[in-house]
């Protein structure tokens, strides 16, 4: 069986491990990167709606959930979102900027495929994709990786091969039994950036599938303020799918469809406008369908005139906090990342190496840090990789 011998083999060609593979090349280091799909990259090909969110302008470590929060700070404050938007310029590469900081291509998702892949040319980085691992040691000096083409031998070996969200897209696990194998602990990974599904009287919301709303949505001690999507299996948008990163089973999701409107907004109305209803004044900010529904199930579908203040009290307190019990999540096959991960006590912070077992190093989504949704892990990825890239 044919043998190659390099510094460092990095496993996975995704965002962190291109980054990392194109650092460390570019230092001089032979880098063998090794990719299980047909092509690199998959998933930042489809991230952003095809237009890659690649980082966020405002991310920093409070925009990160991890076991260890102070983990991430070493990295993101040295690979910062202005030096990879440096280099997605120096590539000639048009950018704008959405709400809450995100950066997008103006063109595609390929345009930093193929940023990421010229980079790693330019450090040389042996890339190989369609090549399955199939076992990995590690001999006192070196580490050996098996695949159906041969066996590979360097001293330093990069985890870069995410987690198990959208499994369609090839992810796994393999991150964590590799981990295992060599004593790490794993943070229970759990889907992250997902939408929650209902059951029991929150059912009957599934009429409005289709409707989304401005919110403040809440789960735990995290609030959001973004859209919220009702779904045919519960709630999605992007106010949800960050509160899910928060949310834990059998505690309650927060909904607050007044945000922005001064307290006792309801008694104002009534003495201003007495023969308004709440359904015309929800129409104001809300969809028909989702004030229609709103005013029925509060039961006040008279003239605010009509009303005593309490009643109004009691509605608008209702309006602010509304409570969803999501029964689950739609699981990893619709969430855009995982939480949890390699733990960050196996790693140092500074190098992303391990520990236990010098010449082993975790990087991205394999680790236990998760951004939130908005080009925030895509930033982890570039910093982490960038980290070990210069560890190596």
């Amino acid at each position: 069986m044919p043998q190659s011998e390099h510094d460092a083999i990095i496993l996975g060609a995704g965002a962190a491990g291109l980054f990392c593979a194109a650092t460390a090349g570019q230092r001089g280091k032979r880098v063998l990167l090794l990719e299980r799909a047909e092509k690199p990259g998959k998933k930042i090909l489809i991230s952003g709606g095809g237009r890659c969110n690649f980082t966020n302008i405002g991310a920093g470590p409070g925009n990160y959930l991890s076991a260890n929060p102070h983990f991430a700070k070493s990295a993101l404050a040295r690979y910062t979102p202005r030096e990879f938007l440096d280099l997605v310029e120096k590539h000639g590469i048009a950018w704008h900027e959405k709400t809450l900081g995100q950066l997008f291509c103006d063109g595609s998702a390929r345009q930093i495929v193929d940023m990421l892949l010229e980079e790693c040319a330019g450090g040389e980085v042996d890339l190989r994709c369609g090549e399955e691992v199939e076992a990995v040691t590690h001999d006192g000096n070196a580490f050996i990786v098996t695949t159906q083409e041969g066996r590979h031998s360097a001293a330093k070996l990069v985890i870069a091969t995410g987690g198990p969200s959208i499994p369609k897209m090839g992810a796994s696990d393999f991150a964590y039994r590799l981990a295992r194998q060599f004593g790490l602990k794993v943070v229970e990974p759990r889907p992250a950036l997902v939408p929650l599904t209902l059951g029991g009287e929150d059912l009957l919301f599934r009429e409005l599938s289709g409707v989304s709303a401005p919110v403040d949505a809440t789960a735990g001690k995290a609030t959001f303020h973004e859209a919220a999507l009702f779904t045919h299996r519960g709630l999605s948008g992007p106010a949800i799918l960050q509160v899910s990163s928060y949310w834990k089973p059998g505690e309650p999701v927060l909904i607050d469809f007044l945000p922005g409107t001064p307290r006792d907004w309801l008694l104002e109305a009534k003495r201003s406008n007495p023969r308004a209803t709440l359904k015309a004044l929800l129409r104001e900010s809300l969809s028909e369908r989702l004030a229609a529904t709103l005013a029925e199930r509060l039961g006040l579908e008279v003239e605010l005139g009509n009303a005593t203040d309490k009643a109004l009290r009691k509605a608008e307190e209702q309006l602010r906090r509304w409570t969803f019990h999501p029964n689950g999540t739609e699981g990893f096959a619709k969430a855009e990342v995982t939480a949890g991960g390699i733990s960050t006590t196996e790693l140092s912070s500074q190098t992303m190496e391990a520990k236990k077992l010098p010449g082993l190093f975790a990087i991205g989504e394999a680790v236990d840090v998760t951004g939130w949704l908005g080009g925030y892990n895509f930033q982890w990825a570039w910093a982490s990789g960038h980290a070990a890239g210069q560890a190596l």
